[in-house]
Parts: C-alpha cells; structure tokens; sequence
C-alpha cells in the first residue's frame, strides 16, 4: 500500500486532536510491527492513554454464570456447540456466583464482569445478578456481558443494577458467527438508550484480517463513543477450524492497539487489550481483564486453571510497564467521565 502521509504528519496530527481517515489508520497499521514508525505510533499511544487516564490504568474482572455449548456458534470460542469443546451445560449457582464477585471486589477489581452464554435464559440471568448486587458494595461496578437484547431488556439490566455492558460487532460478523452485524448494532444502539454506557473492542483479531477490515471496526468502535475500545487478538482453540489460521504475535497486537488508540476521540479514556501483556500496556492499554470460571478462549472449565488471569498478576503486569493501578470503581463506566457516551459521534472514513 502507498504511504502518502509523513510519520511526523500523523504525529502531529495526533496531538493536536484531528480525526484520522481510514487510509491514514491504514497506513499506520501498515508499518512493519518492528519498525521505527510503529514504535513512534505506541509511544503516542502511550501518551494519549496516560494523559486521559492521569496514568492509573485500570483492571476489570469477569466471570460466567455458565458453561455451555452454545448455539450461536462463533467459530472462534470454545464454547460454540459446532467445535466440539464441551457437550454438557454446567451453571452457578447464585452462591456461586456472589463468591466470585465478592472475592473480585476483596481483590480490588475496578469493575466485576458477569457473562453467560446465548443460551442461558435471561429471566435467570437477572435473578442471579440482582442477588450479586445486593451482596456487593453499592459502589461496585457491575457489568454484563450477555448476547444481543430488546431495549426492553436492556432496561431490565439497568433496572438489576448493572452500570453498563461489554458488546462487540466482532471481525467477520456473519461469517465467522451465526449472528447478524445488523442485530448486534441494534442491541448495542437498545443498551445506550437504556442508559448503560457500551465498553467495546476490535477483536478477535488472526493473521487473516486484514488492514482495511481493522481500519474500519476501529472506525465503527470510535462513532460509539464507547467507554473504552481497544484490540483484542484471537486465541487458537485447538482442532477448530479456526485454529489454522494461527496466532498474531504480541507485537503486531501492541501495534493494533496502539492504532486503536490513536483513531478513537479523547472523549474515550480506556484503551484494552486483551489477553494482559506487557507489550499491549507499553502500546497505551490502560485496561486488562483477570477471569475465573469459563472463557472463550480457554478450553478448561475452570479458566483459572488454565489462561485466566488474576487481578493481582494483572496489576503486576501494569506496574512492570509503568503504569499505576486505579483504587476505586470504574471511571470508564462512569457519567461524569462519559457525558457523552450515549450520543454517537461522526467520523471520518476517508
């Protein structure tokens, strides 16, 4: 691809605020993950994460209500019925489930994460939430991270006590999952208007992806004016179809981060990566996530016995990079540092 843009051009156009066209977030995402430019690219990043976040980065943890093989099928999690991982649904129970946000919020999480499968019914998802909440500190931050809902659900999650949600159009929606693009904007559209703030990200990111359709999810993630965007990359689930495809080393996701960070106006103050390295932290990640109980991108039940983080080791993470930790609830999910992030922003796609 042609660079028609100055390194130093994009530079300066990145401190001074201006919106980045499609072609220049090409053009950075472009660069050799090893070269000059990129690294100039994550030393911004750096900057601009810093500066919004006063250098306290932040650590959310998540947990799942269940363990189940789930019909929507995304082609990269081991939780999709048609991989094969797991073959029987296995659920918390609401004791269970109060355990691990208590020992979360003892561990000092900014925000507790609770996730359940596209099958797991919504009525029970809230009855157990509503539980969590009331054994939690009123502060706490909770968020959900369910599968697409109606706007009359969505107010059913603020109603429970949630602060906002995560959700996510993933690379390749429609393709790689059975859901449709249209619905998960839709959803995400129903919980800004219940007034859950939306935390979102470009993932899952493999070999496969290209510039253009990274360009452009980091386009579509900044007109949400999010509480946070960010990179994600795709972690293999052996045997899948989608495992020959590969992994994308820690480098070239610290690019993409820092990308990410530089295309998203500075209304926007979190940046995440995930999994938690240090490489993402240098490259303006002020956000990872610990998680316990079932993941994604785990194939044990227990995802602390396997990739799952803890808050502490993600703190340690930060710290190795230069970061201080925030002490607190989330300000990422917070009114007073997202007043506007229930009204969408224009922006320039070329």
């Amino acid at each position: 691809m042609k660079r028609i843009v100055h390194i130093s051009d994009l530079l300066r156009k990145s401190h001074e605020g201006e919106p980045f066209a499609r072609t220049e977030l090409m053009q950075m995402l472009d660069y050799p993950a090893d070269s000059f430019e990129t690294y100039q690219i994550m030393a911004e990043a750096n900057r601009i994460s810093k500066n919004l976040a006063q250098n306290k980065a932040e650590i959310h943890a998540q947990f799942a209500l269940n363990l189940a093989p789930c019909p929507c099928n995304c082609a990269f999690c081991s939780f999709a019925q048609s991989n094969g991982v797991f073959h029987e649904e296995v659920r918390l129970s609401p004791e269970q489930a109060v355990q691990y946000a208590k020992q979360f919020e003892t561990d000092g999480a900014n925000a507790i994460l609770v996730m359940a499968t596209g099958g797991y019914p919504f009525d029970l998802f809230l009855e157990i939430s509503r539980e969590i909440r009331r054994n939690l500190n009123a502060r706490t931050t909770l968020i959900a991270n369910v599968g697409d809902q109606s706007l009359a659900d969505a107010l059913k999650l603020k109603e429970a006590g949630y602060s906002g949600v995560y959700h996510a159009l993933r690379l390749r929606e429609g393709i790689d999952t059975s859901l449709f693009p249209e619905k998960r904007k839709e959803s995400i559209h129903n919980f800004q208007e219940a007034g859950l703030l939306v935390g979102t990200c470009v993932e899952p990111i493999g070999p496969e992806h290209t510039n253009e359709e990274l360009a452009d999810m980091i386009l579509f993630t900044a007109s949400l004016n999010p509480s946070y965007s960010g990179a994600a990359r795709r972690i293999p689930i052996p045997g899948t179809r989608m495992a020959e495809h590969g992994l994308i080393n820690e480098l070239r996701m610290a690019q993409i981060v820092a990308v990410t960070r530089l295309g998203m106006p500075e209304t926007v103050m979190g940046n995440c990566t995930h999994e938690p390295c240090t490489l993402g932290g240098v490259a303006g990640a002020n956000l990872f996530w610990a998680e316990v109980g079932a993941n994604p991108r785990d194939t044990k039940e227990k995802t602390e016995e396997g990739r799952g983080e803890t808050v502490e080791h993600c703190r340690t993470l930060f710290r190795e990079c230069g970061w201080d930790v925030y002490s607190g609830p989330s300000r990422y999910y917070m009114e007073t540092f997202c007043s506007t992030s229930n009204k969408p922003l224009e922006t320039m796609s070329d």
